[in-house]
């Protein structure tokens, strides 16, 4: 029996929905979790890159704080910039993987979502520097809102439980926007304690949503897209990092010393891009049980990833007496986020496709990747060596594991 989840969408007439392209306005009606060859759309990727801007900003002022001897501050703060980048990204593809309509009321909300990531970008040196918080908020709080637009769209056309979760969505992320309203009214020394509580409401909203219905967001369309966003990230680590070197070589002309940090970040690019594409995911989405365990899990993920990014530009102000830090902390700004996300994609992904001595190779070599600090100069290239070794013994125990099931 089909369910009313897997049947194609139909507009209101009982049109079905790829016969409405050409109307500017049509039903938000859910779209068929079955639907084949469902990919990422121009807006969508889109929408990714305008993302990545925030991205950035948060990638230099972490570096920034890091050089300056502020790891605390630093990394507090990188982690609440790039909660909120990530979580209205992530709130936005799950939404969009369900309602995604592509009329021009949801283009348009979502350029409006863009606007507010690029409001928010605007304002995380302030945060980072003078704890401001406004710009961000502000920014924050627009996309945010969009969202509770798009739900209540899809709430008009929804009937019985589904209507009911989309009300949720709407009143959930309402109550919060509020919430960060107020939090802005309070002194700066409240924030340590307030901001977590916000963030814990937010993670909050679609778990009571979906409590008894889930969405019919698309399994291998949501793979995609985190793993879209996933190379976006890289990429903006490796210009970050490329940036770092062509400037530092323009200003000091350290080639000795900049040549080994660049060959040993591009080699923990390499390998993070390999271990998370070796194996397709989206097999294992088939509920809300795995997807949130997994989506959630991303924030460490790509957290790290772009980490790594802010770490490399670390290295490089370091080997040209830039950074006011020792040698040990200039190497942990890489070590410690490239440990991180060997660490993420084992717990997210990979260990879920190994067996035997393949299930050791990602956690021993975050281990030694973190274990590298220790060289101080030498931990980027040494981290980057033990990330690519790591690759080439996946590789081999896959392929002998493939062999010996392989008929004679």
């Amino acid at each position: 029996m089909t369910s009313d989840a897997d049947r194609p969408p139909t507009g209101a007439a009982g049109t079905p929905a790829h016969l409405q392209h050409a109307r500017p306005v049509r039903r938000m009606s859910p779209r068929a979790r079955s639907e084949p060859h469902r990919t990422a759309t121009p807006l969508e990727l889109f929408f990714d890159l305008c993302f990545v801007v925030a991205v950035a900003q948060a990638g230099v002022q972490l570096a920034h704080a890091l050089a300056e001897g502020h790891a605390g501050t630093g990394v507090t703060r990188y982690l609440f910039v790039f909660f909120a980048i990530w979580w209205a990204w992530m709130n936005f593809t799950w939404f969009a993987s369900a309602y995604d309509v592509d009329d021009v009321p949801y283009r348009l909300t979502t350029l409006v979502q863009i606007t507010g990531v690029l409001v928010l970008a605007a304002g995380v040196p302030r945060m980072f520097q003078d704890q401001d918080l406004v710009l961000s908020v502000v920014g924050y709080v627009l996309m945010r809102f969009a969202m509770v637009t798009q739900w209540l769209r899809a709430s008009a056309s929804e009937t019985g439980q589904a209507r009911t979760v989309a009300l949720r969505y709407a009143l959930g992320i309402t109550l919060c926007q509020i919430g960060w309203g107020l939090i802005l009214l309070v002194p700066h020394s409240a924030y340590p304690y307030l901001i977590p509580l916000g963030v814990l409401a937010e993670l909050a909203v679609p778990v009571l949503a979906e409590r008894t219905t889930q969405t019919t967001w698309h399994p291998h369309h949501i793979a995609e897209r985190y793993g879209l966003f996933t190379l976006i990230v890289l990429g903006e680590t490796v210009a970050a990092a490329t940036l770092a070197v062509q400037t530092a070589l323009d200003e000091h002309e350290a080639l000795d010393d900049l040549l080994p940090i660049a060959a040993g970040g591009i080699l923990l690019c390499f390998a993070a891009w390999w271990i998370y594409f070796a194996e397709p995911f989206h097999g294992r989405l088939r509920s809300n049980r795995q997807a949130f365990l997994w989506g959630y899990g991303h924030y460490l993920l790509l957290g790290a990833a772009a980490a790594i990014g802010a770490g490399l530009e670390v290295t490089v102000e370091f080997s040209v007496h830039q950074a006011h830090i020792s040698a040990r902390a200039a190497a942990a700004a890489v070590t410690v986020p490239a440990a991180l996300y060997l660490a993420a994609v084992w717990a997210l992904q990979s260990r879920h496709f190994k067996q035997g001595a393949e299930q050791a190779v990602l956690p021993v070599a975050a281990l030694a990747v973190l274990a590298c600090t220790a060289l101080g100069r030498d931990a980027v290239l040494a981290a980057g060596l033990v990330a690519a070794a790591a690759v080439a013994v996946g590789i081999t125990l896959r392929a002998r594991r493939t062999a010996r099931r392989a008929p004679a």
